[in-house]
């Protein structure tokens, strides 16, 4: 079974996008155990879907992750997605349209991406400004990706290859333009990758829900499937009640 691994924030203020640093760490020690590969998103893309395999990414770059995820992910020679908001990046967070209860909290700087990236971690892209895609026009989308891809290219020598959806929106029309700049893009669509997947829709297991390691024990069986598709319900519901209520 293969799966894409999403974190947003190490930290310890308890919110919707943040794991504990104790918590990460009982989740990495998990992952090198060796009961599955961890490797690079593009070569979880080329694994057969019976592969025990996942990638781990993290949007939005925020500052925690040089300190809490980047030492034990090289201690443990783990590779990393990191996507960021170009126009951001040295900031914080607040941009429009985050949900309640989400800390605003600084995000890193250009000289510690470099840095990051020197470790051997990989830089993405999230976007410009971190906007609702298919709201924009079309011309707007188009400037968020290529801008985004264009900066990180400029300030770290390498040009971003994946993308991570801003709140995981995508419309045909975004992803259309998404293939014009990058291998790949990724959602917020919970559930494990099928050969089938669209590149430009992939699905990722937000490892919040994973912050006992002990859920992941049963990793590959009928009973991990159940519990992802369950949560993925769960989710779609939500989701279509904040849409019916507007909140």
């Amino acid at each position: 079974m293969r799966a894409i691994l999403t974190w947003h924030s190490i930290d310890v203020t308890g919110s919707p996008i943040s794991v504990e640093p104790p918590a990460f760490r009982r989740q990495v020690e998990w992952l090198a155990s060796g009961r599955v590969r961890v490797v690079s998103v593009a070569e979880l893309l080329r694994l057969p879907d019976a592969t025990d395999a996942v990638a781990l990414t993290f949007d939005d770059g925020f500052a925690n992750f040089a300190d809490e995820a980047l030492p034990l992910l090289v201690d443990h020679a783990m590779p990393a997605t990191i996507f960021v908001v170009s126009d951001r990046v040295g900031l914080d967070n607040a941009w429009p349209g985050s949900d309640d209860g989400v800390p605003i909290l600084p995000l890193m700087d250009w000289a510690t991406l470099t840095r990051v990236a020197e470790k051997g971690m990989e830089i993405g892209a999230h976007t410009r400004s971190h906007p609702h895609l298919p709201a924009l026009a079309t011309e707007r989308v188009n400037d968020e990706l290529a801008g985004c891809a264009e900066t990180v290219t400029t300030r770290l020598g390498r040009r971003p290859v994946g993308l991570a959806y801003p709140y995981g929106e995508a419309d045909a029309r975004v992803m259309r333009s998404s293939a014009n700049h990058f291998s790949w893009a990724c959602s917020t669509a919970f559930r494990t990758l099928a050969g089938s997947d669209d590149p430009f829709a992939l699905p990722r297991l937000d490892a919040w829900y994973f912050r006992d390691p002990r859920r992941f024990a049963a990793w590959g069986t009928s009973r991990f499937r159940a519990c992802v598709w369950a949560r993925r319900k769960a989710r779609t519901v939500r989701a279509t009640l904040r849409t019916l209520t507007g909140r």
